[in-house]
């Protein structure tokens, strides 16, 4: 079982999204260096981004101080879970 984290854009200004783009990063390595984050990236058609982690609090975790989501980048999120069929190597 896996834990998807969606995000939806809020619309943000370009400014406020690069002022805080690297603390969002960060955060990202922290959550994947603990080897909780499976993947991470946004969608092609600008609408939001998703993460997969390995456990539904490591998820809400990421997203409760996760500058994106603090500064208003993010509108809303949710987490679901995810049964994964496949996963390539």
């Amino acid at each position: 079982m896996k834990y998807v984290l969606f995000y939806e854009n809020a619309g943000a200004p370009a400014e406020l999204i690069q002022q805080h783009a690297a603390a969002h990063r960060a955060r990202w390595d922290e959550f994947r260096q603990a080897g909780s984050l499976v993947a991470i990236g946004p969608f092609t058609d600008g609408t939001g981004a998703m993460a997969v982690f390995t456990s539904r609090t490591a998820a809400e975790e990421f997203a409760a101080a996760d500058p994106f989501v603090l500064h208003g980048v993010v509108g809303n999120w949710r987490v679901s879970e995810w049964l994964e069929a496949i996963l390539s190597s």
